[in-house]
Protein backbone atom coordinates (compact mmCIF):
# COMPACT_ATOMS: atom_id res chain seq x y z
CA UNK A 1 0.00 0.00 0.00
CA UNK A 2 1.01 3.61 -0.98
CA UNK A 3 0.90 5.87 2.58
CA UNK A 4 2.25 9.06 3.04
CA UNK A 5 3.47 10.89 6.14
CA UNK A 6 2.88 14.26 4.91
CA UNK A 7 -1.06 14.49 3.78
CA UNK A 8 -1.75 16.53 0.84
CA UNK A 9 -4.92 17.80 -0.37
CA UNK A 10 -4.89 21.57 -1.29
CA UNK A 11 -1.97 23.96 -0.32
CA UNK A 12 -2.42 25.77 3.52
CA UNK A 13 -3.35 28.84 2.16
CA UNK A 14 -4.64 28.56 -1.33
CA UNK A 15 -8.64 27.30 -1.84
CA UNK A 16 -9.05 24.55 -3.64
CA UNK A 17 -10.50 24.93 -6.40
CA UNK A 18 -13.79 22.75 -7.42
CA UNK A 19 -11.35 21.37 -10.91
CA UNK A 20 -9.03 20.96 -8.41
CA UNK A 21 -11.26 18.82 -6.01
CA UNK A 22 -12.68 16.52 -8.25
CA UNK A 23 -9.51 15.47 -9.87
CA UNK A 24 -8.82 14.58 -6.67
CA UNK A 25 -11.68 12.58 -5.18
CA UNK A 26 -11.78 10.66 -8.68
CA UNK A 27 -7.89 10.20 -8.00
CA UNK A 28 -9.08 8.82 -4.71
CA UNK A 29 -11.70 6.16 -5.60
CA UNK A 30 -8.99 4.96 -8.47
CA UNK A 31 -6.82 4.48 -5.30
CA UNK A 32 -9.26 2.98 -3.51
CA UNK A 33 -10.27 0.96 -6.04
CA UNK A 34 -6.64 -0.89 -5.82
CA UNK A 35 -6.85 -0.99 -1.97
CA UNK A 36 -10.61 -2.64 -2.03
CA UNK A 37 -10.46 -4.54 -5.29
CA UNK A 38 -13.06 -7.02 -3.24
CA UNK A 39 -15.24 -4.36 -1.50
CA UNK A 40 -18.82 -5.50 -1.50
CA UNK A 41 -22.02 -5.10 0.65
CA UNK A 42 -21.50 -6.49 4.24
CA UNK A 43 -25.60 -8.05 4.67
CA UNK A 44 -25.46 -11.50 3.81
CA UNK A 45 -27.76 -11.62 1.64
CA UNK A 46 -29.47 -14.12 -1.29
CA UNK A 47 -32.10 -12.46 -3.01
CA UNK A 48 -33.46 -9.19 -3.21
CA UNK A 49 -35.96 -9.66 -0.58
CA UNK A 50 -33.39 -10.58 2.07
CA UNK A 51 -31.70 -7.79 1.24
CA UNK A 52 -34.64 -5.19 2.07
CA UNK A 53 -35.09 -7.07 5.28
CA UNK A 54 -31.28 -7.03 5.82
CA UNK A 55 -30.51 -3.01 5.08
CA UNK A 56 -34.47 -2.27 7.47
CA UNK A 57 -32.45 -4.23 10.56
CA UNK A 58 -29.20 -2.97 10.11
CA UNK A 59 -30.16 0.68 11.00
CA UNK A 60 -28.56 1.79 14.68
CA UNK A 61 -26.60 -1.81 14.60
CA UNK A 62 -23.71 -3.25 12.64
CA UNK A 63 -23.94 -5.19 9.77
CA UNK A 64 -22.36 -7.78 11.70
CA UNK A 65 -25.40 -8.23 14.13
CA UNK A 66 -27.50 -8.23 11.21
CA UNK A 67 -25.33 -11.59 9.80
CA UNK A 68 -26.12 -12.84 13.05
CA UNK A 69 -29.42 -12.46 13.29
CA UNK A 70 -30.64 -12.81 9.68
CA UNK A 71 -30.26 -17.03 9.48
CA UNK A 72 -32.77 -17.79 11.59
CA UNK A 73 -35.02 -15.39 10.60
CA UNK A 74 -35.08 -15.72 6.94
CA UNK A 75 -35.45 -19.78 7.80
CA UNK A 76 -38.47 -18.89 9.52
CA UNK A 77 -39.81 -16.37 6.86
CA UNK A 78 -38.15 -16.98 3.76
CA UNK A 79 -40.53 -14.78 1.07
CA UNK A 80 -42.86 -11.31 1.54
CA UNK A 81 -45.93 -13.38 2.10
CA UNK A 82 -44.30 -15.75 4.83
CA UNK A 83 -43.11 -12.51 6.70
CA UNK A 84 -46.17 -10.31 6.32
CA UNK A 85 -48.13 -13.44 8.14
CA UNK A 86 -45.85 -13.40 11.44
CA UNK A 87 -46.81 -13.28 14.74
CA UNK A 88 -45.24 -9.64 15.69
CA UNK A 89 -44.37 -10.86 18.67
CA UNK A 90 -42.58 -14.17 17.14
CA UNK A 91 -41.51 -11.48 14.84
CA UNK A 92 -39.85 -9.57 17.33
CA UNK A 93 -37.90 -12.07 19.56
CA UNK A 94 -35.66 -13.28 15.96
CA UNK A 95 -35.28 -9.21 16.01
CA UNK A 96 -34.39 -8.42 19.03
CA UNK A 97 -30.32 -8.90 18.73
CA UNK A 98 -30.32 -5.94 16.50
CA UNK A 99 -32.14 -3.03 18.61
CA UNK A 100 -35.44 -1.55 17.93
CA UNK A 101 -36.91 -4.10 17.94
CA UNK A 102 -40.11 -3.53 18.22
CA UNK A 103 -40.65 -0.53 15.44
CA UNK A 104 -38.01 -2.22 12.96
CA UNK A 105 -40.81 -5.24 13.18
CA UNK A 106 -43.37 -3.44 12.09
CA UNK A 107 -41.78 -1.82 9.40
CA UNK A 108 -40.97 -5.12 8.19
CA UNK A 109 -44.51 -6.57 8.66
CA UNK A 110 -45.57 -3.36 6.84
CA UNK A 111 -43.50 -3.65 3.42
CA UNK A 112 -43.72 -7.31 3.59
CA UNK A 113 -47.47 -7.00 3.36
CA UNK A 114 -47.08 -4.58 0.41
CA UNK A 115 -44.90 -6.52 -1.63
CA UNK A 116 -47.45 -9.49 -0.94
CA UNK A 117 -50.19 -6.68 -2.09
CA UNK A 118 -48.91 -4.60 -4.28
CA UNK A 119 -45.85 -5.94 -5.88
CA UNK A 120 -47.04 -10.65 -6.32
CA UNK A 121 -44.60 -10.69 -3.69
CA UNK A 122 -41.60 -9.27 -5.42
CA UNK A 123 -39.01 -6.53 -4.34
CA UNK A 124 -39.62 -3.97 -6.65
CA UNK A 125 -36.80 -2.80 -8.86
CA UNK A 126 -37.57 1.20 -8.79
CA UNK A 127 -36.34 3.65 -6.63
CA UNK A 128 -39.93 5.73 -6.23
CA UNK A 129 -41.77 1.75 -5.39
CA UNK A 130 -38.95 1.34 -3.16
CA UNK A 131 -39.51 4.58 -0.87
CA UNK A 132 -42.96 3.74 -0.91
CA UNK A 133 -42.42 0.90 1.24
CA UNK A 134 -42.72 1.12 5.33
CA UNK A 135 -39.08 2.01 6.49
CA UNK A 136 -37.33 2.21 3.58
CA UNK A 137 -35.73 5.66 2.66
CA UNK A 138 -33.35 6.51 -0.09
CA UNK A 139 -30.56 4.86 2.01
CA UNK A 140 -31.70 1.67 1.94
CA UNK A 141 -33.51 2.02 -1.61
CA UNK A 142 -30.29 2.55 -3.34
CA UNK A 143 -28.54 -0.40 -0.87
CA UNK A 144 -31.26 -2.47 -2.44
CA UNK A 145 -30.96 -1.02 -6.28
CA UNK A 146 -27.02 -1.16 -6.68
CA UNK A 147 -26.73 -4.67 -5.32
CA UNK A 148 -29.45 -6.86 -5.93
CA UNK A 149 -30.81 -5.05 -9.30
CA UNK A 150 -27.05 -3.65 -11.07
CA UNK A 151 -28.90 -0.05 -11.00
CA UNK A 152 -26.53 2.19 -9.67
CA UNK A 153 -26.92 4.08 -6.60
CA UNK A 154 -25.19 6.26 -3.91
CA UNK A 155 -25.48 5.07 -0.47
CA UNK A 156 -24.83 7.64 1.86
CA UNK A 157 -25.05 6.28 5.63
CA UNK A 158 -22.68 7.77 8.32
CA UNK A 159 -19.83 6.62 7.09
CA UNK A 160 -19.84 7.52 3.84
CA UNK A 161 -21.09 10.93 5.07
CA UNK A 162 -18.30 11.70 7.30
CA UNK A 163 -15.68 10.21 5.04
CA UNK A 164 -16.95 12.47 2.09
CA UNK A 165 -16.80 15.63 4.22
CA UNK A 166 -13.57 15.09 5.57
CA UNK A 167 -12.15 15.01 2.25
CA UNK A 168 -13.99 18.24 1.25
CA UNK A 169 -15.89 16.71 -1.12
CA UNK A 170 -19.40 18.46 0.31
CA UNK A 171 -19.78 20.45 3.53
CA UNK A 172 -23.19 19.14 3.74
CA UNK A 173 -25.06 17.36 6.48
CA UNK A 174 -28.67 15.91 4.81
CA UNK A 175 -27.88 12.99 3.21
CA UNK A 176 -29.96 14.11 0.16
CA UNK A 177 -27.40 16.95 -0.53
CA UNK A 178 -24.65 14.87 0.01
CA UNK A 179 -25.54 12.35 -2.45
CA UNK A 180 -26.53 15.46 -4.89
CA UNK A 181 -23.26 16.43 -4.66
CA UNK A 182 -21.19 13.17 -4.87
CA UNK A 183 -22.80 12.15 -7.54
CA UNK A 184 -21.90 15.41 -9.48
CA UNK A 185 -18.77 14.44 -8.90
CA UNK A 186 -18.88 10.36 -10.47
CA UNK A 187 -20.24 9.42 -13.41
CA UNK A 188 -22.93 7.23 -12.45
CA UNK A 189 -21.03 3.55 -13.61
CA UNK A 190 -19.25 4.12 -10.46
CA UNK A 191 -22.07 5.02 -7.76
CA UNK A 192 -22.22 1.80 -6.64
CA UNK A 193 -18.49 0.63 -5.83
CA UNK A 194 -17.46 4.20 -5.07
CA UNK A 195 -19.85 3.42 -1.81
CA UNK A 196 -18.58 0.49 -0.57
CA UNK A 197 -15.48 1.61 -0.98
CA UNK A 198 -15.73 4.07 1.16
CA UNK A 199 -18.01 2.82 3.31
CA UNK A 200 -15.03 -0.27 3.57
CA UNK A 201 -12.63 2.43 4.30
CA UNK A 202 -14.70 4.24 6.78
CA UNK A 203 -14.92 1.10 8.25
CA UNK A 204 -11.23 -0.15 8.27
CA UNK A 205 -9.20 2.73 8.23
CA UNK A 206 -10.90 6.25 8.56
CA UNK A 207 -12.66 6.15 12.01
CA UNK A 208 -14.93 8.49 13.41
CA UNK A 209 -12.62 9.06 16.46
CA UNK A 210 -9.58 8.05 15.99
CA UNK A 211 -8.85 7.87 11.93
CA UNK A 212 -5.39 5.49 11.60
CA UNK A 213 -3.89 8.12 9.42
CA UNK A 214 -0.26 7.04 9.86
CA UNK A 215 -1.73 3.56 7.86
CA UNK A 216 -3.89 4.67 5.47
CA UNK A 217 -3.09 4.28 1.70
CA UNK A 218 -4.70 7.70 0.35
CA UNK A 219 -3.15 9.94 3.12
CA UNK A 220 -1.21 12.07 0.57
CA UNK A 221 -4.40 12.85 -0.77
CA UNK A 222 -6.63 14.19 1.96
CA UNK A 223 -6.81 17.37 3.04
CA UNK A 224 -7.90 16.15 6.89
CA UNK A 225 -4.54 14.03 7.33
CA UNK A 226 -3.57 14.24 10.68
CA UNK A 227 -6.58 14.37 12.63
CA UNK A 228 -5.63 11.05 13.62
CA UNK A 229 -2.92 8.67 14.64
CA UNK A 230 -0.19 9.60 12.63
CA UNK A 231 2.47 7.43 13.78
CA UNK A 232 2.22 4.51 11.19
CA UNK A 233 3.07 1.57 14.20
CA UNK A 234 0.34 3.22 16.00
CA UNK A 235 -2.25 3.79 13.18
CA UNK A 236 -1.78 0.14 12.46
CA UNK A 237 -3.23 -1.35 15.22
CA UNK A 238 -5.98 0.96 14.94
CA UNK A 239 -6.90 -0.77 11.54
CA UNK A 240 -10.12 -3.32 11.74
CA UNK A 241 -11.73 -6.42 10.05
CA UNK A 242 -9.31 -7.47 7.67
CA UNK A 243 -7.08 -4.46 7.73
CA UNK A 244 -5.96 -5.74 11.04
CA UNK A 245 -6.02 -9.61 10.95
CA UNK A 246 -9.55 -9.81 12.12
CA UNK A 247 -13.23 -11.58 11.15
CA UNK A 248 -15.30 -9.50 8.53
CA UNK A 249 -18.43 -8.78 9.16
CA UNK A 250 -20.03 -11.64 6.86
CA UNK A 251 -20.83 -15.21 7.90
CA UNK A 252 -20.74 -15.70 4.10
CA UNK A 253 -18.34 -13.17 2.26
CA UNK A 254 -17.55 -13.17 -1.33
CA UNK A 255 -14.95 -15.57 -2.24
CA UNK A 256 -12.61 -13.05 -3.07
CA UNK A 257 -12.98 -11.60 0.20
CA UNK A 258 -9.23 -11.77 2.12
CA UNK A 259 -10.01 -12.08 5.32
CA UNK A 260 -11.84 -14.16 7.63
CA UNK A 261 -15.67 -14.83 8.28
CA UNK A 262 -17.63 -13.51 11.28
CA UNK A 263 -18.53 -16.01 13.57
CA UNK A 264 -22.73 -16.77 13.92
CA UNK A 265 -24.31 -15.25 16.84
CA UNK A 266 -23.07 -16.81 20.31
CA UNK A 267 -19.62 -18.28 18.54
CA UNK A 268 -16.21 -17.21 20.03
CA UNK A 269 -14.11 -15.37 17.73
Amino acid sequence: MKRSKSGAGAKPGKPESRLAMVRRARRMNRELAEVYPYAHPELDFENPFELLVATVLSAQTTDLRVNQTTPALFAAYPTPEDMAAADPEELEQLIRPTGFFRAKARSLLGLSAVLRDDFGGEVPGRLKDLVSLPGVGRKTANVVLGNAFGVPGLTVDTHFGRLVRRWKWTAHEDPEKVEADIAAIFPKSEWTMLSHRIIFHGRRVCHSRKPACGACPIADLCPSYGEGETDPEKAKKLLRYEMGGHPGQRLKPPPDYPGKPAPPLGAAE
